[in-house]
């Protein structure tokens, strides 16, 4: 660490950190704000930055495709679009075309808030390899949100001239052959779908960019997987879930990051009120008179089957009473134990209207677009995140109609769910409620269960150590930028470092060992 910042911070030295965090008189005082534990988290911190800086270095450093294009169809497809783009995403447009541009490889995450519009972003972008002259895929978690993608992108696309395909899991003999072929043979430019487009039977003939749609879906090596399927392919990973930018850092350090913060004008905005279960017959009541009015509403529980251990009401439980009480109303349930394939059949069902109430699990939360969903009813809501809670509160307010999101508490609330739940009731934007999140309950599950490759830290604290972050940040990219090798006298006190920290088999990303 250079001495300007040590002194600036007066920090002891690290081995004087050390010696300070073995001593038995000491040992019960190294709170957050004491100097030798500040000094041991940022070098914690700096080791972590300095790792993803290699592996982004190592990944730009490999060659990419220059997508440059005459620019035609691009303009052609912006012009033609029923809304004019926010100056988020024309920001961003324009950071992920100096991308592509670019010899070096694009690896950039977007992300934004429910509703922002990244998805058209990424078709810009698509478009844009297109005139290139290579394909884009574009690749979903699930057939409903590829269905989805295919759909809206069909209807963009349609004065364009361009080549599109859907391949899931569900193509088989014939048709699958045919999809296979057109996207080998280069006839289909933008290929949609789901974990089908990385499988071995998929060539493509000239894959140069790869949007992966909810990324944390999505493993790395089945990110890598798909972009591997061409020739070292521009990368835009891209998800809804707004992340602190202390977490970005720590997370996402190796990737470029766009953010979309601004909504489409004209968006609703949902109205989010606080309910207590003890009025659930009134909620009842006025969701007879909705549905009715032709309206569509999703009723999401925490659980799948009754537990005794918990007292909360089950989504199978939930299911049968409303279809009692409200026995003129079409009622589907979906959730986790479900098969895919049933799931999807669920949600199609809801999609075209066959189904007016759909009672879940939280297995609606990420992707699902249906305009006509104006009610999101979120029972036991104390159960949940705050970024939960705002991503399911996301499914609806998606269309014309006015939406409302109704979130149930049960009798016994504490002073930390209320707290959460009046946050939600206060504001809809997502980067606001994230940093809640993060402030209110530490970095552990702030992106959901799906989410894996959060770091673990020893002393540094992603809420307490935003400021270090940054700076750790900063530092590792100067200390790259002067020595890439690391074979200067800091160079070597880094590479030392990296091995106490247990970075070590990150100094393999340099060129030379």
């Amino acid at each position: 660490i250079n001495a300007s910042l040590i002194s600036k911070k007066q920090w002891p030295s690290f081995s004087e950190a050390i010696l300070c965090l073995h001593n038995p008189n000491t040992i019960n005082d190294l709170k957050s704000t004491n100097l030798s534990r500040e000094r041991l988290a940022y070098d914690e911190l700096f080791a972590h930055q300095v790792a993803l800086s290699l592996a982004r270095n190592r990944f730009q450093s490999v060659q990419g495709v220059s997508s440059i294009g005459t620019g035609v169809l691009t303009k052609r497809l912006i012009k033609s679009l029923p809304f004019s783009l926010t100056n988020d995403q024309l920001t961003v447009v324009e950071e992920i075309s100096k991308d592509m541009s670019a010899k070096s490889r694009m690896n950039r995450l977007l992300q934004g808030d429910v509703g922002s519009g990244k998805t058209v972003v990424a078709l810009i972008a698509m478009i844009k390899a297109i005139e290139s002259g290579g394909q884009a895929a574009i690749m979903a978690p699930t057939e409903v949100l590829a269905n989805q993608h295919y759909d809206s992108i069909d209807k963009l696309t349609k004065n364009l001239d361009v080549a599109l395909i859907l391949l899931t899991g569900r193509d088989k003999g014939k048709v699958k052959k045919q999809k296979l072929s057109a996207i080998s043979d280069g006839s289909a430019q933008v290929i949609i779908g789901t974990h089908a487009l990385f499988q071995d039977n998929v060539i493509y003939k000239k894959l140069t960019f790869v949007v992966v749609d909810e990324q944390h879906k999505f493993g790395v090596i089945q990110r890598m997987t798909l972009g591997n399927k061409g020739y070292n392919c521009d990368i835009l990973v891209m998800t809804a879930t707004p992340i602190p930018r202390s977490l970005t850092l720590a997370c996402y350090g190796d990737m470029d990051l766009s953010t979309i913060r601004s909504k489409p004008v004209g968006r609703q905005v949902t109205d989010t009120v606080i309910i207590p279960s003890s009025r659930i017959k009134n909620i009842l009541g006025r969701l007879k008179i909705v549905l009715k009015q032709g309206r569509q509403a999703y009723w999401v529980c925490p659980l799948i089957e009754d537990n005794e251990k918990l007292q909360a009401t089950a989504a199978e439980t939930r299911f049968q009473s409303l279809k009692k009480e409200l026995s003129q109303v079409s009622i589907g349930l979906v959730h986790g134990q479900l098969s895919n394939v049933e799931k999807d059949i669920v949600m199609e069902e809801f999609i075209r209207g066959d189904i007016q109430l759909l009672v879940s699990t939280t297995v609606i939360e990420v992707g699902v677009d249906v305009p006509t969903a104006s009610i999101m009813i979120i029972e036991s809501s104390e159960r949940f995140g705050l970024a939960q809670l705002h991503q399911l509160r996301g499914r609806v307010g998606r269309g014309i109609m006015k939406s409302d999101c109704i979130l149930i508490y049960g009798s016994r609330l504490s002073e930390n769910s209320r707290t959460r739940l009046e946050i939600l009731r206060k504001t809809d934007d997502g980067f606001v409620i994230a940093e809640a999140d993060l402030n209110l309950r530490g970095a552990g599950d702030l992106l959901g269960s799906q989410q894996s490759g959060l770091p673990v830290f020893q002393l540094a604290d992603l809420v307490k150590n935003k400021a270090l972050l940054g700076m750790a940040r900063d530092d590792s990219r100067i200390v790259l930028y002067e020595d890439p090798e690391l074979k200067s006298v800091r160079g070597q006190a880094v590479r030392k470092l990296l091995f106490l920290m247990k970075y070590d088999k990150s100094i393999k990303l340099l060129h030379v060992g």
